[in-house]
């Protein structure tokens, strides 16, 4: 018996195998899939009697409230219910949809109903059934876990098959990446014309093993070094010129796909690991760091780095980072730079656990071995997990139903490394395209960007006289691409703190729907770990337009001090009706020492608060004297409620959250006050503390904000 269970609470898988059913899926709706034979029911049949007797003398709640008092709906599956993902998002979400005479490719999955001999007795049993129907089998793969047919058939039988109790799903085959193999085998007089990019252009820093004088990067490159010298500057291992390339073009696969090849950057290098990746033996490595980082900001202005390598042996255990973190803190300080780190890399599953990087993802994700590695939690920099393309699959492997995708477009890379970071703070920052992982039974092995090309990131070729183009899968292409938007930002506003760069693409970034959906089941701290505060969205980083505004400030504090920013809140926004939000970010830059538990010497926060008089902020906020009594409260309903909350979002040093409205608040008044608060640590002695703060307010409708507070905020000449 497989049933079918919609829950309003968690899923509490614990609970139903327990009973002894197994649990064959969950989904972000709370629903789960059961298998039960008979006996198994009698358990659950005995809780569901005692419930429903309704509560004993004596007592609130029916016997397993917690447990049956949660179930909404269950029954069997349905026949919709076993139309995949792909068909779904073709608009096939009925039977019915399946035209009878039509003919259709499927692969057909079989739910994991116990050991492998069970599994290929049900497969021969559906395969003979389609083949006695005039259905062709063109493939088949049975492994520990999975169980697949691909098949040509009727519609007539596929919506058949649609009601078979052993089917999982019936879903369409995978569509192959061409663009990642069109470009491969284009030559240098075949490519798009390049751009050409201003003599003063931001200057991105590629902390790495060098980048090579490649035809579409050698007008671009300032400069280069090494640290030591002795290691030279030419790109023997090849990591360092494919960083840089995803640095300069962002989505390359995108733009040779619209037919052009635009360069938002200029490039210096400096090398700092020789052509096996490995560090000098004779230097240490923030000796390195401060040597590369301060020597290309001196000699070629950078104020943007990347730093795509990680400490293999140290993955951080919740305890105090290394010296290699604090040590970029203190430089993006010092220097007021932007410093972008990869949360490292993780191969998910290997030898005979090969097919868990499938059934089990993304629950490893969360695995303690899976934290992120020294540098990434280094507070003043951006950390920078991967989500992937797309599936990953070529035109070769698209035809073999053995092989297995993990991902889909826009969900966490089955390799990214996670959070949190130190204290609980969100870690990584920001997460962007790194490609995927493919399961292949065939070679036994999960295969990345490096060898299967689809399953990777587009990107420029170290040896460049072989090939124009390579791919990678790792974090450490999704880390360019935050490179990439945080130049763009610096070209539109280019006297930008590191603080405000920050501020910006944090306050941007939302996690992708397919992510959320994706980790929903395992909750909004899981959510935060992998994905921190989601991807860039450029646009609405550097723009405003009529329905949203994006306000921003940079400033300074003394430690212990506070400020008040008026907010205007338009009379569109006030009374409007429809969903309208208010999203607040605070960057700021403390100084740190590694040694110590509470590795920030400095704190911030801020609060919003709507329909009070000023006077009432600043009493409330102030330091007061013993007599002069107890500080005027100011009422919860004049905090406006901010999501994530303080105890989550004050642990780290961007700091974002977002009030939402949905009912009119024109009671509130037209303007609303952002307290910005600076606490000392144990660096008070520092005196102030510089930050920036941006502040987005929006409406889902096409209501025009922007000349409203354009009006209210425009400073006479």
């Amino acid at each position: 018996m497989i049933l079918r269970v919609q829950m309003s609470g968690a899923p509490l898988e614990e609970d139903w195998e327990r009973l002894g059913l197994t649990v064959l899926s969950s989904d972000a709706d709370r629903t789960l899939v059961l298998f039960a034979s008979n006996d198994d029911m009698q358990d659950f049949r005995a809780r569901l009697d005692a419930y429903q007797g309704g509560a004993p003398a004596g007592q609130k709640n029916a016997p397993y409230n917690g447990f049956i008092g949660t179930i909404e709906t269950i029954g069997a599956v349905e026949p919709r219910d076993r139309i995949g993902l792909r068909y779904r998002e073709d608009g096939f979400v009925d039977t019915t949809d399946f035209l009878a005479q039509a003919s259709y490719l499927i692969d057909v999955e079989l739910w994991e109903l116990g050991e492998r001999r069970i599994r290929e007795r049900k497969l021969a049993q559906i395969s003979a059934y389609i083949e006695d129907r005039d259905g062709e089998i063109i493939d088949k793969y049975v492994g520990p876990s999975i169980t697949m047919l691909r098949v040509r058939l009727s519609g007539a039988l596929l919506q058949t098959l649609l009601t078979v109790e052993d089917i999982a799903t019936i879903d369409q085959p995978p569509q192959p990446d061409v663009t990642t193999s069109d470009a491969f085998d284009m030559v240098l007089g075949n490519a798009p014309q390049l751009n050409a990019v201003a003599d003063d252009a931001p200057v991105i820093g590629i902390i790495d093993s060098g980048v090579n004088a490649h035809p579409f990067l050698e007008d671009i490159l300032v400069g280069a070094i090494g640290v030591p010298a002795t290691l030279g500057t030419a790109d023997e291992w090849g990591h360092g010129t494919r960083v840089g390339g995803v640095a300069v073009f962002g989505d390359l696969r995108a733009q040779l796909g619209a037919g052009t090849l635009d360069r938002g950057a200029r490039l210096c290098s400096a090398k700092v690991v020789n052509e096996r990746g490995a560090f000098d033996n004779r230097r240490l490595v923030p000796s390195q760091m401060r040597e590369a980082i301060a020597t290309l900001n001196e000699r070629f202005g950078c104020r943007i780095f990347v730093i795509a390598l990680g400490d293999s042996k140290l993955p951080y255990d919740g305890g105090k980072v290394g010296t290699w973190a604090a040590t970029l803190d203190e430089l993006a300080r010092e220097l007021d730079v932007v410093i972008v780190v990869s949360s490292g890399n993780r191969s998910p599953r290997g030898g005979n656990r090969l097919e868990q990087a499938v059934t089990e993802y993304p629950d490893y994700l969360l695995e303690d071995a899976n934290r992120f590695f020294e540098p990434a939690g280094a507070v003043n920099v951006l950390t920078v997990g991967a989500i992937a393309h797309g599936d990953g699959l070529d035109a070769a492997l698209a035809d073999d139903v053995r092989v297995r995708s993990i991902t889909r477009s826009h969900e966490p890379s089955p390799f990214s490394r996670a959070g949190p970071g130190v204290g609980g703070a969100t870690k990584p920052d920001l997460v962007d395209v790194g490609g995927t992982l493919v399961f292949d039974p065939i070679v036994a092995r999960l295969r990345r960007g490096e060898d299967l090309a689809s399953a990777g990131v587009l990107t420029t070729h170290h040896a460049f006289r072989d090939r124009l183009f390579t791919a990678g899968s790792g974090t450490s292409y999704a880390t360019p691409r935050v490179a990439f938007s945080a130049a763009q930002i610096l070209s539109r506003f280019p006297r930008a703190s590191a603080n405000l760069v920050r501020a910006l693409l944090v306050g941007s970034a939302e996690v992708p729907d397919a992510a959320r959906d994706r980790m929903q089941l395992l909750g909004a701290d899981a959510t935060r770990a992998v994905c921190g505060h989601g991807q860039v969205d450029l646009e609405r980083a550097a723009f405003s337009d009529d329905a949203r505004v994006v306000l921003y400030g940079e400033d300074e504090l003394a430690i212990d001090h506070f400020a008040v920013y008026q907010i205007p809140i338009p009379e569109p926004f006030q009374s409007e009706v429809g969903e309208r939000s208010i999203r607040v970010t605070l960057a700021f830059d403390p100084p740190v020492r590694h040694t110590r538990t509470d590795y920030a010497g400095v704190g911030m926060s801020f609060r919003l608060i709507r329909g009070c008089e000023p006077d009432l902020v600043f009493a409330h906020y102030r330091k007061r004297a013993k007599e002069e009594g107890k500080f005027p409260e100011i009422e919860n309903r004049y905090d406006c409620s901010l999501s994530p909350g303080p105890q989550a979002r004050e642990k780290g040093t961007i700091q974002c959250a977002t009030a939402t409205f949905k009912r009119s608040v024109e009671a509130y008044g037209d303007a609303y006050y952002l307290v910005v608060r600076c606490e000392g640590g144990w660096a008070s002695f520092v005196g102030h503390q510089r930050f920036a703060v941006v502040v987005e307010i929006s409406h889902k409708a096409e209501v025009q904000l922007y000349e409203f507070i354009e009006q209210r905020i425009r400073v006479p000449a």
